[in-house]
């Protein structure tokens, strides 16, 4: 995200997805919103994935995938977004259903339970991936 600067979460999300048997390219904090769609049109990644932990994620996020849902070449980009989305934490149900109707194919806020949805997400997609590969 744009105005977010810490990298310990971006590291360990890496890490975390690298385990899981995906290879990730990781453009670091305070990306801004036209490098991250040049990036995304470039690589033609199979999956976005976005993290906050400023607390600003719910509404950089909204700019982020409307831009991404209006660019044709990464319409249809899978994007989840997880982490600190606002402020106060644990986002609401109704900026959760924002997110997703704006385009975002998951929403994780910082609860503990994400992690485990996270990953878990993660794990049938790499299923799907070794099933297509047979």
């Amino acid at each position: 995200m744009a105005s977010d600067a810490h990298t310990w979460n971006l590291v360990f999300l890496q890490l975390l997805i690298e385990e899981l048997g995906f290879e990730v390219v990781n453009l670091g904090a305070t990306v801004p919103d036209e490098m991250l769609l040049a990036e995304c049109r470039e690589r033609g990644p199979m999956l976005l994935v976005l993290s906050s932990v400023n607390g600003h994620g719910y509404h950089e996020g909204l700019r982020v995938i409307r831009r991404l849902r209006a660019d044709a070449r990464l319409a249809g980009l899978p994007v989840l977004i997880g982490g600190k989305l606002g402020i106060t934490g644990g986002e609401s149900a109704e900026h959760i259903a924002e997110l997703l109707d704006a385009g975002f194919d998951a929403v994780f806020d910082d609860r503990p339970e994400g992690i485990a949805a996270f990953t878990g997400l993660l794990g049938r997609l790499s299923e799907r991936q070794a099933h297509e590969l047979r």
